[in-house]
């Protein structure tokens, strides 16, 4: 029989309903603050471990010591990447500082409110685009008509990618988010295809990269490659990691919150109503439970620094790999009244569904919160019966998924006229 931890390893864990693997978790949660886990290395055939922290103030605590849990050596990965992976994924998520400070630094300059104002603007007006084309149809699979195109139209977008290399970044992002399901791998094995992808995207990005600093334009690259006198900017070859972390994560990660979102709105009928009879007083509280109950980033990895650190009174060695399971802490009772309940209104909510605190704390937030609160604004209002008609079909992942992802969930809706007919 399977020791109860070692079900986080086994792939079929992650296939489970979001209740069933969150019931798991409280079961780990509630009999010790660190549970260690035995998984197996693909890309050393080698047997190794990690440290599930399920715990909501273990979390922060890990999350609030960078010097002594780094994120250099797998931030995104549990296993450590090669020379060969970090050249394609080794963004400012995996590194410490210096060079984290510096890389997040230069990237947060343009990531303001204030400077990505006319992103934040053009979400309601992708927003409404994308449901002009699929308001007619009636019956559609959601994350193909709307999870999956609206965030990363808003990123393409926003990065100044052409419509036309839409498929291809959308192609691959699932790759490499795609935990290893096969229907996104083309028949190669998962290496072979997760280094196409990167080489792919790391093409597009450098030819961007180099005709915005011949021509500049009020994208978010040409900011990114074009400094004011005395500031730094990110090197040629720091663009490309980047836009594959902004491409991924800030994609993939709304695109999870918006189809978990509209389930859980299935689920709860009750506050589907209170939430759509006040669209103004709910939506801000509503976009935050949705964050916290689904917690599309299913983990991140630190690793301790140095011998005879203490959390909760365990003693860890250097080179322990420590897992934060964001979704389980989200559910702690010593935090949160009725964890399991969905509430709409829940105040306050100090979810760690964008990362704990600390230097990771997500860059993003407040974008992906305006496009979940776009999003639920219109469809309530311009889709006002829509309903799941299928249970939603999981990502096929190979191992522990970075993102918990919905690849297939059906809806239905009584057929509205686009926008402006």
């Amino acid at each position: 029989m399977t020791a109860p931890a070692q079900r986080l390893a086994e792939p079929g864990f992650w296939k489970l309903p979001l209740e069933e693997r969150m019931a798991h978790f409280a079961e780990l949660r509630a009999a010790e603050p660190f549970t260690e886990v035995t998984y197996h290395n693909p890309m050393t055939e080698t047997t190794e471990s990690f440290y599930a922290v399920t715990r909501f103030q273990d979390v922060v605590d890990i999350s609030r010591r960078p010097q002594e849990f780094c994120s250099g050596k797998g931030a995104v990965s549990i296993p450590d990447m090669n020379e060969q992976m970090l050249e394609f994924f080794g963004s400012f998520i995996n590194m410490d500082d210096p060079k984290h400070a510096r890389q997040r630094g230069i990237v947060a300059r343009s990531f303001t409110p204030r400077q990505l104002q006319g992103v934040l603007d053009s979400v309601e007006t992708i927003c409404t685009e994308v449901i002009d084309d699929m308001c007619e149809a009636g019956e559609v699979d959601f994350v193909q008509a709307f999870s999956q195109p609206f965030p990363l139209l808003i990123i393409c977008d926003m990065m100044g990618i052409p419509r036309s290399e839409f498929d291809t970044v959308l192609r691959a992002t699932n790759v490499i988010l795609g935990a290893g399901d096969p229907d996104f791998l083309g028949g190669k094995p998962v290496v072979e295809a997760l280094f196409e992808a990167g080489i792919e995207l790391t093409g597009l990005m450098n030819e961007l990269a180099q005709e915005r600093r011949a021509n500049p334009t009020d994208d978010l690259t040409s900011k990114l490659v074009n400094a004011e006198p005395g500031e730094d900017m990110l090197a040629p070859e720091e663009i490309a990691p980047f836009f594959i972390l902004l491409a991924v994560a800030g994609n993939d990660t709304t695109r999870n919150a918006l189809s978990h979102g509209l389930n859980l709105l299935a689920q709860n009928p009750d506050q589907r109503r209170i939430w759509q009879d006040d669209l103004d007083g709910v939506t801000g509280t509503a976009v935050d439970e949705i964050v916290r109950v689904s917690s599309p980033v299913t983990f991140m990895r630190r690793t301790a620094t140095r011998d005879g650190i203490t959390v909760s009174d365990h003693e860890f060695s250097e080179g322990d790999k420590v897992v934060l399971f964001y979704g389980a802490a989200n559910r702690d009772p010593r935090e949160y009244e009725n964890p399991d309940v969905f509430d709409v209104r829940r105040d306050p909510n100090p979810h760690l569904g964008f990362g704990g605190p600390g230097p990771h704390f997500c860059l993003g937030a407040h974008l992906a919160r305006r496009e979940v609160g776009v999003a639920f604004r219109q469809l309530l209002s311009r889709l006002p019966d829509i309903e799941v008609v299928s249970e939603p079909i999981p990502l096929d992942a190979a191992g522990i998924p970075l993102v918990g992802g919905i690849k297939e969930m059906k809806v239905r809706f009584t057929p509205s006229a686009p926008s402006g007919t």
